[in-house]
């Protein structure tokens, strides 16, 4: 994982039902807040938010069950994840969101409520639409967390939802492979996400084809994905969410894949984003 080579400050707020919500704020000027994906921590959009930062003070939130947040729920959400983005507005003002992955249907969900918000920007938002979202992973999943073996969970994972490289793997031969994949420090932060990625694709599930509801967003929306690596399925949901979604631009890059705005070239998409929010301010 590369982090900013910045230092962010660590700040919290009190989400609506008692849960303390973490986030790290770099940056001057209008504020924006920043949702990560699963499998993800706030320090990993250090890059992002130092780039984004030049021009806007940036908040990136610890989602729940991460760093310093408190935990889920046992009866977690995506509602819950939308009140602690709104309690993070309250506190700073924010008026200006960036969701990645997990975070922008996050960010989606928070912007049908809330008039607050507006502009948005999400890379690569999950979606459902009639089952679109793979779910055959879950269950031997769950069963090897369950038992103790979150490398085997994670392999479950990476072999349904991952690149085509990595799902033609066996899963002997990835299991070995996974020290050359990532490096301690970020192999030791997705084994600590993995209960909680669960019950994130829960919600995508659980919201399965109600992308309809998008049409009542009143935020202008930037839709970013990337063009590597990418299934047809999720090119399908991106134009369904764009077909919906009244005020909505959207902007490919090639060269990027789902992980662009973290790992991939986080300058570039800030770059792309500051454009987008500067707009009309």
């Amino acid at each position: 994982m590369v982090e900013s080579a910045h230092e962010q400050s660590v700040n919290s707020v009190v989400s609506e039902d008692g849960t303390r919500i973490s986030y790290l704020t770099t940056g001057s000027g209008p504020d924006v807040i920043v949702v990560p994906g699963v499998l993800s921590v706030a320090r990993g959009y250090g890059r992002f938010a130092e780039a984004l930062g030049t021009g806007f003070t940036v908040h990136t939130i610890e989602r729940r069950g991460r760093g310093e947040s408190g935990p889920q729920r046992a009866d977690h959400g995506v509602e819950a994840d939308c009140a602690d983005l709104r309690a993070v507005q309250d506190k700073t003002g924010a008026g200006l969101v960036v969701g990645h992955s997990y975070g922008g249907f996050v960010t989606l969900e928070a912007a049908r409520r809330n008039s607050g918000l507006r502009k948005v920007a999400v890379y690569e938002p999950g979606l459902s639409v009639n089952g679109s979202m793979p779910t055959g992973w879950m269950g031997a999943y769950e069963k090897y967390l369950a038992q103790g073996k979150p490398f085997d969970a994670f392999v479950e994972f990476v072999r349904e939802l991952g690149p085509e490289s990595a799902r033609r793997i066996p899963r002997w031969m990835f299991r070995r492979m996974m020290p050359l994949f990532m490096n301690a420090p970020e192999r030791d932060v997705v084994i600590a996400q993995l209960p909680q990625n669960l019950v994130e694709h829960r919600q995508y599930v659980r919201y399965d084809s109600t992308h309809e509801h998008y049409s009542e967003i009143g935020a202008e929306v930037l839709l970013i994905d990337g063009g590597r690596d990418r299934r047809a399925w999720t090119a399908s949901d991106q134009e369904l969410l764009a077909s919906v979604i009244p005020q909505c631009e959207r902007a490919t890059i090639p060269d990027l894949d789902h992980f662009g705005i973290d790992k991939g070239d986080p300058e570039r998409v800030a770059g792309i984003v500051r454009e987008f929010f500067l707009r009309g301010l």
